[in-house]
């Protein structure tokens, strides 16, 4: 907790002087006062790593002159003060929650991605920066969202145990405080469930109800807004939506000028530009706009990533040979009345959608209006492309939000927080009471229970037992049994994709083999590396005998 704290205590006065220093640069904001700052100096700071990262790695030559930049800006321009005006004003609810805050993001990280995505992406950023061809090693990595670029640049000094969605939880307060949203602290209980690891989930959701508030609230910085949403895509793309809403709230709300499009498509094309080089396409994971690259990844282990998609979206329970035999009828029926708590899920994903609808269809206002075709747009893709529950999850704050945006009060809101950060601390604390009571929700089994240790540093894991291979010109590890390779060095290949190379008879190989910054690609393998690679699959086989 302590050490969390500390994070915290250097990071916001960090992004306090950046997003200072981008006002006055830019002369624009997303927002007013502290909060405002924040933000921009968030999306500032994340746009350059991003770029900054495609040349050095995001190591402490990167952090330290971000770090003084950040808190010379801080001191020269005072902003200590608003940020002690703002504190003062709500002492005892801001200190309470960050407590629990604090509290509740020192346990284990239990998000499974975390081992087998976030950790490994911040690894290969903080070594390498962004890697061509990278998802010819492992898939996975070929995404590498903004949000871990974020994450990564912080992870040398400042947030060395990967704790950042704790401090934006922080500087959530401060916006929910400025703005007097009360509404929105109902959420900060729910969202504590994403604190433990640097969750992409996290920061969407949370910026997304920022945005949405802000055009609720008429905002009329569109190319902010809108610079921005684009931004929240970058992070995860199936928050499409987002981008779709500020842009028909600028054209046919504010009837604003094309060039305030600009900086938003930037921010696109930056974004694309991260994903050909990482994946080889636009967008992560469709391979469609092909430019030809040839570091571009097999088509068949697209292929089998797509089938495995399509497998998770029916929780696992149905062959992809079943899935392909069902009618559109039994698509939906299973998929709705999947087995365990997803079940529940899915439905009240589509219930929140019909309510929403006749919601939309009872205000008959124009706003609304375009959140709910955003929103629909948004659930068609990700039923279309792959209907799970992850996916969707946003849709919830989202339609909450909006359906109670003009009904919840302060003290209403403080007495569902409270209830809620009672109910969601216990979960965190205890989290072997869930898992008797819902035995489907199989998260709560991932979970560690409270160390005494935690009140000074965050709770993490340590495996670091890995088996070293050769097959061609790559020398690569494999973490010993288990399947995902958060702490293992780089280069790392998760077990699961070693076989999948051994059955399509391809491998990735370094382009330079004394520079493996200059990226991978997949080669067919000759019959010597095909040998190379069996005695490889039968030493992990054989490790679990």
């Amino acid at each position: 907790m302590l050490l969390i704290f500390l994070s915290a205590v250097i990071v916001i006065p960090v992004l306090l002087g950046w997003g200072k220093l981008l006002e006055d640069i830019f002369k624009t904001r997303l927002c007013e006062e502290i909060s405002g700052k924040i933000l921009l100096g968030i999306f500032g700071i994340s746009i350059i790593w991003t770029v900054l990262a495609f040349f050095l790695p995001l190591n402490l030559f990167i952090e330290i002159p971000t770090l003084f930049i950040g808190l010379f800006y801080f001191v020269k321009e005072k902003i200590y003060h608003d940020l002690h005006s703002l504190l003062r004003k709500k002492y005892w609810l801001f200190g309470s929650s960050c407590f629990l805050i604090l509290f509740c993001s020192s346990f284990y990280p239990y998000i499974l991605d975390h081992f087998g995505y976030y950790f490994p992406s911040i690894q290969w950023l903080r070594e390498y920066g962004i890697i061509k061809g990278i998802s010819n090693l492992d898939l996975v990595l070929g995404q590498m969202s903004i949000w871990h670029i974020f994450q990564a640049g912080f992870s040398n000094f400042s947030d060395p145990f990967l704790r950042i969605n704790a401090v934006l939880l922080i500087v959530y307060l401060f916006y929910i405080i400025e703005k007097k949203s009360w509404i929105q602290l109902c959420f900060v209980p729910i969202l504590l469930l994403f604190s433990q690891s640097p969750s992409p989930d996290l920061p969407v959701i949370i910026f997304s109800l920022i945005v949405l508030n802000e055009i609720l609230s008429a905002n009329k910085n569109t190319s902010m807004l809108f610079a921005f949403s684009v931004f929240v895509f970058a992070i995860k793309p199936t928050m499409i939506w987002l981008p779709i809403l500020t842009f028909l709230y600028s054209v046919f709300i504010l009837k604003s000028h094309f060039k305030v499009l600009i900086a938003g498509s930037i921010v696109f094309f930056i974004f694309c530009l991260k994903n050909i080089w990482t994946f080889g396409y636009p967008i992560f994971p469709i391979s469609i706009i092909d430019f030809g690259v040839s570091w571009k990844p097999n088509q068949e282990l697209l292929k089998s990533s797509s089938e495995y998609a399509i497998l998770k979206t029916f929780d696992n329970q149905y062959s992809y040979e079943e899935i392909q035999k069902f009618s559109p009828f039994e698509y939906a029926k299973n998929w709705l009345f999947l087995d365990g708590i997803k079940s529940v899920i899915n439905c009240l994903f589509i219930v929140s959608l019909l309510v929403f609808t006749v919601f939309t269809f009872i205000k008959r206002n124009k706003i609304i209006t375009f959140i709910w075709v955003s929103v629909i747009v948004k659930s068609i893709l990700v039923l279309l492309f792959s209907a799970q529950y992850r996916f969707f999850i946003d849709v919830f704050f989202l339609i909450i939000f909006v359906m109670l945006f003009n009904h919840l009060n302060k003290k209403k809101s403080i007495i569902i927080y409270s209830i809620l950060m009672i109910f969601f601390t216990g979960f965190i604390t205890f989290p072997s009471l869930i898992a008797k009571i819902i035995p489907s929700y199989r998260m709560s089994s991932y979970m560690g229970g409270f160390k005494l240790e935690q009140l000074y540093k965050p709770s993490t894991y340590e495996y670091e037992k890995y088996h070293t291979f050769k097959v061609g010109n790559l020398r690569f590890n494999v973490s010993q049994k288990y399947p995902f390779n958060f702490d293992t060095p780089t280069p790392a290949i998760s077990e699961s994709f070693v076989f999948d190379y051994q059955k399509v008879e391809i491998f990735p190989q370094l382009i330079d083999e004394n520079n493996i910054k200059k990226g991978f690609i997949s080669k067919k393998m000759t019959e010597n590396e095909k040998k190379q690679l069996k005695k490889a699959t039968d030493k992990i086989t054989n490790s679990y005998k």
